[in-house]
């Protein structure tokens, strides 16, 4: 079986849609899948710089990506996603599809430009479709009616969470299948015996609540002494956002983008993570990445979380209370025999219902009972 994964993103810039693709192309090659996905790509330089103010990943895509063409930044969801908008993207898109003859398509957010609604237009194979977003978005809901009747070419639709169900159905009503984003399970992770630090993972965007993080900081610090890793965020980004904020940088680490070794590193070595989003979110890979490494989580009580948070894994606040968020993370911090309790709950819940071994087996079940390799009921 070869499968095609068509991403309306770039490579080069980290996001959700973009890890979730990486891994479950993974997922899917170990399963004995042949897989290409076909995605944009912003090489280093002076005309990647004009357009994207973010510090994208280094090197070329590995061997299994073939880019298609350049991204532009195009607000939508309370997000900067990094769309493939260029003008050859559509010709080497559907070259690419004629080339590659593939046995199935599966296309991330599907009402997205140009990929997205380009591989529905040309598909000539059978498509499978996941629908990632939470909210409602200002293109979306534009090309609603005009793309919108390219959806009636999808297979299959899948959600990741039913707050993406929900917010799916809402402009394309159907029947959905609910499979949750897939996390890296380390081989081992112990919660014992961590680095006095807190992590924070994720882009230099408002809803992602990092002004939060920082407003709790210097109590934090005080109170506990531990460190704060930065992780995903722009350096340059972070440093401007400190020095408005005029707070002092005392304790805090701004790694900026890592790779998902160097990511599952820092996660086997803190102590807790933050996530103190402000809303907009379907899931929380972030939240289920820490679960992975065996790290308890303080997370915002927002509806896209509440699927996934629990009191077995970590500490719930309101959303953009920094004060609230300083006394959860020095409670967790000062009772270490309930942190790695957490840690070990939260680990366990990983493996038992986001391994991507699993996620992709179902993906694949998926798969033939589109091809009509197994029954429908099976």
């Amino acid at each position: 079986m070869k499968v095609g994964i068509v991403v309306p993103y770039s490579w080069s810039f980290w996001g959700a849609v973009v890890e979730h693709a990486e891994l479950q192309a993974q997922s899917l090659q170990e399963l004995g899948v042949e897989t290409r996905t076909i995605m944009g790509n912003d090489p280093p330089g002076q005309f990647t710089r004009a357009l994207h103010p973010r510090v994208g990943r280094e090197g070329p895509p590995p061997p299994d990506v073939i880019p298609v063409g350049r991204s532009a930044i195009v607000p939508a969801n309370g997000s900067l996603p990094n769309i493939v908008l260029g003008p050859r993207s559509v010709p080497r898109l559907k070259r690419t599809l004629e080339r590659e003859r593939f046995d199935l398509l599966h296309v991330h957010e599907p009402m997205a430009p140009v990929l997205a609604i380009g591989a529905l237009a040309m598909a000539r194979s059978p498509v499978v479709a996941t629908f990632h977003a939470s909210g409602g978005s200002g293109w979306a809901k534009l090309g609603a009616p005009i793309w919108g009747f390219l959806l009636d070419r999808i297979d299959v639709r899948i959600a990741v969470s039913e707050r993406a169900r929900e917010a799916a159905e809402r402009l394309a009503p159907g029947g959905y299948q609910v499979i949750p984003n897939g996390v890296l399970i380390p081989p081992k992770a112990d919660p014992s015996q961590r680095e006095h630090q807190i992590l924070f993972v994720g882009r230099q965007e408002a809803r992602k609540g990092l002004p939060v993080m920082l407003r709790a900081w210097p109590e934090i610090r005080r109170r506990t002494g531990a460190r704060l890793r930065v992780i995903g965020a722009d350096p340059l980004a972070v440093r401007l956002l400190i020095a408005r904020q005029r707070i002092s940088d005392d304790g805090i680490d701004v790694l900026g983008f890592l790779s998902q070794e160097r990511l599952t590193e820092e996660l086997l070595s803190a102590k807790a993570m933050a996530a103190p989003s402000l809303g907009r979110e379907s899931f929380g890979m972030v939240l289920t990445r820490a679960f992975a490494a065996a790290m308890p989580v303080v997370a915002s009580d927002i509806e896209g979380y509440r699927d996934v948070m629990s009191t077995e894994v970590g500490l719930t606040v309101p959303p953009g209370d920094p004060s609230a968020l300083t006394e959860a993370i020095v409670e967790l911090l000062a009772d270490e025999n309930r942190r790695c309790r957490l840690g070990l709950a939260a680990r366990r819940i990983a493996e038992e219902r986001y391994s991507w071994e699993e996620v992709g087996r179902r993906l694949l079940r998926v798969y033939e009972q589109v091809l009509g390799r197994v029954p429908t009921a099976a």
